[in-house]
């Protein structure tokens, strides 16, 4: 029995082989979603330089969580997701505890982009009758499909359009840098003082712990490049996220950013820089939507035990508990619910941080077999301890935050 049937034997979910450009583009495309076009307007006090330090180190600790995971994954037999693992090392309530907080954090992302997806279609061909519902449904159509057809098809459709975007990007910052009104000297303006909101935020913008099961269910027969293939996706991730601000606030300075850098680009770059952002932030959104959707899709084929992922009646009503839901909550009004949903994703996104030092320490004592990579120096004690201190932080600050007990100026 080969490598793949063996931990298929102990699965439903069955291994899809993924080309290293299948892989960087699921972490790519996942991690840039839209909301990335956001950052520059919570960079407006702080200034850029403070928000690049901050994605920085973020960024770092959210790489060696990540290799945390792929080592635990690889430990263990069976092509588990989080839930699962994290059933099996640390028990029933952390398995349900990280189940939650991954469909928090997926239901509340795809209600936004589900809600995102209607405005902009809306807004393109809001002159030919087209409603914000109707823009919505047909940005569903292919969100549905790539999941309902599995990872292979995932991984193809993320390459394809995170070419896309990173083509938009690189568009959208040549003509900034050759505009007569970018400054390079409004990136050097900072305010030390509002880097805390800021960095609170950084530390949600590269959580993606959730997507390594499925990285390796699609390198399972490559183990060995998983670890780089994950630290490339990261930095490039990194890169795109850094960017996109620095290119906003070179043309408008601090004091003019919208909420949207779409909005800022299109006011001093002209009408196509806001169509080609706003395809961008449109295409952003699907492939987050597949990243998100597939990790939950996989995980609830995980918890809950239901066998292969082959069987279609399973497949199709796995893709309605996944996908129907965020649609209607988008058009249902029931705002309190999405705001709980989101405040129950930023505690999953602490949850994503701190379980993957878990899980590592646990499958070290208890896993099933040798591993083909072992984690280095990052997984010591006092690193741990690090992360573990950043992403408890980041969950005091939110109580805080919703509580009122902060500063106004935060």
């Amino acid at each position: 029995m080969g490598m793949t049937e063996k931990f298929e034997a102990e699965s439903g979910l069955k291994a899809h082989a993924l080309g290293s450009l299948e892989s960087l583009a699921i972490i790519i495309g996942t991690n840039i979603g839209a909301g990335v076009l956001s950052m520059a307007f919570a960079a407006r006090k702080v200034g850029y330089i403070p928000l690049l330090a901050c994605l920085a180190l973020t960024c770092l600790f959210c790489i060696i969580t990540m290799l945390y995971v792929a080592e635990a994954c690889l430990r263990t037999r069976g092509n588990k997701q989080l839930s699962g693992l994290s059933r099996r090392y640390l028990g029933p309530l952390g398995g349900w505890l990280i189940f939650i907080a991954i469909a928090a954090n997926g239901y509340g992302a795809l209600v936004a982009y589900m809600t995102g997806s209607g405005n902009i279609m809306s807004d393109f061909f809001g002159q030919y009758g087209l409603s914000r519902e109707m823009g919505s449904l047909i940005f569903f159509v292919p969100s549905a499909l790539v999941l309902y057809l599995g990872l292979k098809a995932l991984g193809v459709g993320e390459k394809f359009i995170s070419a896309g975007m990173v083509a938009i990007v690189c568009l959208l910052i040549g003509a900034t840098l050759i505009h007569d009104d970018t400054r390079i000297a409004n990136l050097w303006q900072s305010q030390w003082q509002y880097v805390v909101p800021v960095f609170n935020l950084a530390v949600f913008v590269f959580g993606a712990q959730f997507l390594v099961p499925e990285l390796v269910r699609g390198n399972l027969t490559t183990p060995r490049r998983l670890p780089r293939l994950i630290v490339i996706g990261m930095l490039l991730t990194f890169v795109l996220v850094a960017a996109i601000p620095a290119s906003v606030i070179a043309l408008v300075g601090t004091e003019n950013l919208s909420e949207v850098a779409t909005l800022s680009w299109g006011k001093s770059l002209g009408s196509w820089a806001y169509y080609v952002a706003n395809t961008f932030a449109l295409l952003a959104m699907l492939t987050s939507y597949w990243g998100l959707g597939g990790s939950l899709f996989s995980n609830i084929f995980d918890h809950f035990r239901l066998g292969s992922d082959d069987n279609r009646r399973r497949r199709l009503a796995v893709l309605a508990v996944v996908s129907v839901p965020p649609f209607l909550l988008a058009y249902s009004g029931l705002a309190n619910f999405v705001d709980a949903l989101y405040f129950a994703g930023t505690f999953g996104g602490v949850l994503m941080g701190i379980i993957p030092i878990l899980l590592l320490n646990a499958a070290r004592r208890r896993g099933d077999r040798t591993p083909e990579f072992s984690c280095g120096w990052y997984a010591h004690p006092l690193v741990q301890g690090a992360i573990v201190l950043m992403f408890a932080a980041s969950g005091v600050y939110a109580i805080a935050s919703l509580l009122g007990l902060l500063p106004s100026s935060w």
